[in-house]
């Protein structure tokens, strides 16, 4: 594989830094994270005695043996990213994270994440660059190693386009007062364009936005997406954040030229939650979005107005014990349930519901060895209608993966 002088040169100068400088790796336990908001700085990073840069990141790998209607492509391997970090502290006040992440080997390479943080107070900060828009929970806090399962969710990854990253400014901060902990954002970011109406799904579909690099340096529409959530966490219960993201997908004028009749408008509502209980060490997480998208009248009814979907994961412990070097291990069954309907409403002709929906089911068995590394089995059985409420093609898939923080 042919590589390019500079990326060779990089790679080189990163190996002589983490050969000659003594090194510490500064661990977190990657299940007991703090607020979703804070998740992009909650990683472990290879810190330098004499280097102002952290390094980090993790890797995702996996086997799949699908089934579909009775049909099988068989047994095959998937190194579904690998995530670089990168942080620093400029000055006491300011600092600066990015992520790099390269899916699917190299076919994909993208820059989640890439902010510089200024703290005025810890109700007021200020970020900038690359950010995160902060939809829901699993957007922001989607590291690999943190989950039980290998699929990330379909509500954050079909309906919602997680992993969702813009170019954008904004302010965050957090009020603490004995065991609860207030925390907020507030993003004006690029947006979205009229691919999420006009794609390969044939079906209003968020993520069609991520295949737009352009949104780094241009905004579609004009008017800027404003991104906000507020959240709540109590220390011995859990987390509850509501967040909202809307703007304009469209534009009205081009060169002068009217192409649209006004304003078009993508508008999303999403709660999540996550909760551990004290007795047995179960841990309950959600999310729900639901999206209102001003489709024009000329478009058929495929493509729908309204959307909505959920998942929750029930993670329940059943042994832990040390093992190797006295690290404690842990070994979780889990169950998640995925539902999603891409249509909701009617067919004006029938007065008969519209389909395109999806629900699964997704037990596992996962082995955490570390806090940073899980070697998981997941078995998916899926249930997915066309838009004519056709009875449900069925899927069954095995999933053995592996996720690690380094």
């Amino acid at each position: 594989m042919y590589m390019s002088p500079k990326i060779c040169a990089v790679l080189f100068m990163v190996h002589i830094c983490v050969s000659t400088i003594s090194a510490q790796i500064k661990y977190k336990d990657s299940t007991k994270t703090s607020m979703n908001m804070d998740a992009v700085y909650d990683r472990p990073f290879l810190t330098f005695d004499k280097f102002p840069v952290n390094l980090g990141g993790y890797l995702e790998a996996n086997s799949i043996y699908s089934i579909e209607d009775g049909l099988s492509e068989g047994l095959f391997f998937q190194a579904r990213r690998l995530t670089l970090f990168v942080s620093a502290s400029i000055s006491k006040r300011i600092k600066f994270l990015t992520e790099l992440e390269f899916e699917n080997g190299t076919e994909e390479i993208a820059i989640e994440f890439a902010s510089m943080d200024i703290a005025l107070h810890p109700l007021l900060n200020l970020r900038g660059g690359i950010v995160l828009n902060p939809i829901g929970s699993f957007n922001q806090n989607h590291d690999g190693p943190k989950w039980e399962f290998v699929e990330r969710p379909d509500v954050s990854t079909n309906l919602l386009p997680a992993t969702f990253s813009n170019a954008g400014f904004g302010i965050y901060g957090k009020a603490y007062k004995g065991d609860w902990t207030l925390g907020y954002e507030a993003y004006l970011t690029n947006g979205f364009d009229t691919s999420i109406i006009n794609n390969e799904e044939e079906r209003t579909f968020l993520a069609a936005v991520k295949e737009n690099s352009a949104r780094f340096e241009d905004n579609f529409s004009g008017s800027p997406l404003l991104n906000g959530k507020l959240a709540i966490k109590h220390r011995k219960i859990g987390e509850l954040g509501i967040s909202y993201m809307g703007g304009a997908y469209n534009r009205k004028e081009i060169d002068g030229l009217q192409v649209d009749t006004g304003s078009r408008r993508v508008d999303v509502l999403a709660l999540d939650l996550n909760t551990t209980t004290n007795k047995t060490g179960t841990r309950l997480i959600g999310e729900m979005a639901y999206i209102l998208v001003d489709v024009p009248d000329t478009f058929t009814q495929q493509f729908g107005n309204q959307q909505a979907g959920f998942f929750v994961d029930i993670i329940q412990p059943v042994l832990k014990t040390k093992i190797l070097d006295g690290e404690e291990a842990i070994l979780n069954l889990s169950l998640r349930t995925d539902y999603v309907d891409y249509n909701i409403g009617k067919f004006a002709q029938t007065n008969t519901d519209i389909g395109d929906d999806l629900f699964a089911l997704t037990p596992a068995l996962s082995f955490r060895p570390s806090p940073q590394t899980v070697l998981r089995i997941n078995y998916r059985y899926q249930w997915q209608k066309d838009i004519l409420n056709n009875p449900a093609s069925r899927t069954a898939t095995w999933y053995f993966g592996i996720s690690t923080y380094f």
